[in-house]
């Protein structure tokens, strides 16, 4: 297939109109209407507003922190709120920005460095965001109520359960932060789908922009961390509100057990931070220094190789726990691996300065000053792996002096540098470059000022979340140093504000390219996108075809204007980008809103113990994303289309040629992993326990959890045959598919009550003891899928009584049989992990 450049001669004359349908199609609403968005561009805009809103907000509490540990025995604030305020700045920073702000730079930009006009879920970006803003919101709120929780950003059981944390401040934390989590991954299931199948064509894997490479890595990185933390806040909160004691050691619980899951996700969650900073500075070094990146396959090797070795970090917080010597060792020589491709990034980064011709500006400033402090961190990072010298600083401020200078090095630096290179993206002006100057003195010279001291007073012996200290430790003079430095720091970010609401405030503008860079985002951009998708020849398409911003204006690439009257973009092949069909994508609308609403409205009022009203709100979410999902997979108004001159491609596709379908794989991937945690949860309790099953406890009899898979197996079975029958297009097809599907429900929920019935005539108990609850916990997680297969089910016969179901409209049973082939797996393993336990512990 050629090249639509090659198709799409200059001199070929568009149609009359066309700029302005595909203008009509992506207008954005005016007004408050504008919330109303789908459209990745805005609701990257709001995204990173609200993000830096938390940056804010959580730098105020750190600052009231400062201003107590300035000079010792302070009152300013009492240990209560003391304790509030140091959990509530780790996890809005660590929940409410960190990981959504990468999140929000990569929904906002991706789309115009991969030449796409949207990434393929905008419905489900736009309810990610409003269920983090909403949630987040509330969740912050708590803290002008004194129900902030106070156990620490981490929140160690048993500092957490019931007995020392009576209040309801551990609720907030556990179901606030549980389903700002499943937002964090809706948005990463966006970004690798979008990423692997929307690039413009000819942008091969390896001509990838580096943030694209990044996130990627890093939404996986998601993808399989995240739903670690989602598990150990359920267990959690089911002891606290049910008391399934997973983590009291008196009853057979180990209050490690959390610390496993935690950290599980929390040391990948520093790479998931720094892996998109990584990606960015590699893109603005190469620009700012005129010339292409140093060893680009290198670096986008040690991207990946610092996502896969960061997961055996986990127990690097954890080497003063009292775990095997063998576990230790092996832990603290990843600690010194992940140093590795960490350093071919900053060697390589170090390099392209060297060959490039280096412009002094605001964001070099940034630049320069993130090498600094990220190496400062790196350097102490490989201290702490050292395990003598660990058990030593563990829980000093030299601690909290290395965590900021990696954190906020390595993530707030370039992420300051981002905004000084990419804003005249958003409205075509430039900050102050004086003003720059300054943001970036007082940020570099106040951070230092406030961490370096820490790391001297951590060696002096001063521990971390103590309110106050004796004056007569020498720690006073340090301390004061900090204090000055944070307010330093500040005065910097505050600067900053005032210099972008200034600039944002200008009338907009073509934002040309400013900074002569070789990337697609620089291309002319509109609501819309870019006027046609252009072919890619190589990594840096505007230096080596300067003249492609003027081809791609005047629609001589791919997908000039707008096929069927609405919103589309190109999917192209994972590895190549060959173009293969037109994806239609949906305009914007109020039901991902409401579909987040309601889903924090169910976490937040059970938190306050509103049981009917919070279903209620998730009957909401439910209804609310069906009727978002209705109009989603419908027959395209014709089976092929014009894409470019003399080509045509397919419109839509289905099974593993659909973007959808892989989405569900990703899902299930997440849902996996969950399943995967709690499993570990089962054997860690089994291993840990005297006897097993312990006293009081008796495992169902094999018939029960023998009949269950049979009725499993037979359940996928029967949808499988549903979805070979859909092939036909006859009535009688459609009917035969509802039967199945009909026997294929009711077999899935015999199964579930066969297991449900074993468990009953065991006997257990999930209060009496931890291994009982584990065992409750596989069973009401496999219940949970049954109710959702129930679900999907039900649409799938609504969708096929409707006549919406047809073999070239079924995404919604090819996408169903995956799930129902997902819960039949986890009901084996579940039944195998508790019948086989015992038999090893």
């Amino acid at each position: 297939m050629k090249p639509a450049a090659d198709t799409l001669p200059s001199s070929l004359p568009r149609p009359d109109g066309e700029r302005e349908a595909l203008e009509r199609a992506w207008r954005a609403p005016e007004g408050w209407r504008l919330l109303s968005a789908v459209n990745n561009t805005h609701i990257g805009v709001f995204y990173i507003a609200t993000a830096m809103l938390f940056f804010v907000l959580a730098g105020i509490l750190a600052l009231v922190m400062r201003a107590q540990l300035a000079v010792p025995d302070n009152g300013l604030v009492d240990p209560k709120t003391y304790n509030q305020l140091f959990t509530m700045h780790g996890t809005v920073m660590m929940f409410l920005f960190a990981v959504p702000i990468v999140e929000a730079v990569a929904v906002y930009l991706l789309p115009g460095m991969l030449g796409a006009r949207d990434l393929p879920f905008p419905r489900l970006s736009a309810y990610a965001f409003w269920a983090y803003a909403i949630g987040g919101i509330a969740f912050f709120c708590t803290i002008f109520f004194g129900q902030s929780p106070d156990g620490g950003w981490f929140m160690y059981p048993p500092l957490t359960g019931k007995e020392f944390s009576p209040g309801r401040g551990a609720d907030w934390w556990l179901l606030g932060i549980g389903f700002i989590e499943i937002s964090a991954i809706a948005g990463a299931i966006e970004l690798i789908i979008g990423i692997l199948f929307t690039r413009a064509p000819g942008m091969t894997l390896m001509k990838m922009p580096v943030f694209a490479w990044a996130m990627l890595v890093t939404a996986l990185m998601i993808v399989f961390a995240f739903p670690a933390v989602i598990a150990a806040t359920m267990l959690l909160e089911l002891e606290r509100a049910f008391d399934w004691p997973f983590f009291i050691a008196a009853r057979g619980g180990d209050p490690l057990l959390w610390q496993h899951l935690f950290w599980f996700f929390g040391h990948p969650e520093v790479y998931i931070i720094f892996l998109p900073a990584a990606g960015m500075v590699s893109m603005m070094i190469a620009t700012l220094a005129g010339t292409p990146l140093v060893a680009y396959r290198g670096v986008v090797a040690a991207l990946a190789g610092v996502g896969i070795v960061s997961f055996a970090l986990w127990a690097h917080h954890m080497f003063t726990a009292g775990l095997g010597n063998l576990s230790m060792m092996v832990v603290s020589a990843a600690s010194f691996i992940v140093a590795i491709p960490s350093g071919v990034q900053v060697f390589a980064w170090i390099a392209t300065f060297w060959r490039g011709r280096v412009r002094p500006n605001a964001p070099t400033l940034f630049l320069l000053g993130f090498h600094f402090i990220f190496v400062l961190g790196g350097l102490t990072g490989v201290m702490v792996a050292v395990l003598p010298f660990d058990w030593q600083a563990h829980d000093s401020y030299f601690i909290v002096a290395h965590f900021h200078y990696v954190l906020i090095g390595g993530m707030v630096f370039p992420l300051f540098a981002g905004f000084y290179y990419w804003l005249p993206v958003f409205n075509g002006h430039c900050l102050s470059e004086r003003w720059g100057r300054w943001v970036f003195g007082l940020m570099f010279g106040g951070f230092n000022l406030a961490f370096f001291p820490m790391h001297i007073a951590g060696l002096m012996g001063m521990p971390r979340r103590v309110y106050t200290y004796p004056g007569d430790l020498g720690w006073n003079g340090l301390n004061l140093l900090s204090t000055i430095g944070a307010f330093t720091l500040a005065a910097g970010v505050l600067l900053f504000i005032a210099d972008a609401a200034r600039t944002l405030w200008r009338p907009g503008k073509e934002h040309g390219n400013p900074w002569r860079a070789g990337t697609l985002e620089w291309l002319p951009m509109r609501d819309y996108g870019v006027r046609s998708i252009p072919e890619v020849i190589s990594r840096e398409p505007l230096w080596d075809r300067p003249a492609l911003p003027q081809e791609v204006e005047a629609g001589r690439h791919w997908l000039p204007g707008t096929v069927f009257g609405g919103r589309e973009t190109l999917v192209t092949s994972a590895r190549d980008a060959r173009p293969l069909h037109l994806l239609r994508l949906p305009t914007d609308g109020w039901w991902p809103m409401v579909a987040a609403a309601g889903t924090a409205g169910f976490f937040l009022l059970l938190t306050v113990e509103r049981i009917v009203p919070a279903f209620a709100c998730g009957l909401l979410a439910i209804a609310a994303i069906l009727v978002w999902l209705w109009g989603s997979d419908q027959l395209p108004p014709s089976a092929t289309a014009r894409v470019a001159r003399g080509v045509y491609l397919p419109v839509g596709a289905a099974g593993r040629a659909s973007h959808s379908w892989w989405a569900v794989i990703v899902l299930i991937a997440v849902d996996m992993t969950i399943f995967a945690s709690l499993v570990f949860s089962h054997l860690h309790v089994s291993m840990a326990a005297d006897v097993c099953p312990p006293a009081g406890a008796a495992l169902p009899a094999a018939r029960w959890p023998l009949g269950s898979a049979a009725l499993l197996a037979a359940g996928s079975l029967l949808m499988a045959g549903a979805a070979h029958v859909l092939g036909s297009a006859e009535a009688s097809g459609q009917r035969l598919l509802r039967a199945l599907v009909l026997l294929a429900m009711a077999c899935t929920s015999g199964a579930f009550a066969l297991d449900l019935a074993g468990h009953l005539q065991a006997g257990l108990d999930p209060r009496a003891q931890a291994w009982s609850a584990t065992v409750g916990m596989l069973l009401g997680y496999q219940g949970f899928h049954v109710a959702v297969l129930l679900l999907m089910g039900g649409y799938v016969l609504a969708r096929s009584w409707s006549g919406r179901l047809q073999p070239a409209a079924r995404a919604t049973i090819d996408n169903t049989l995956l799930m129902w082939h997902c819960v039949t797996a986890q009901g084996l393993l579940a039944a195998l992990a508790v019948q086989m336990a015992p038999r090893f512990a």
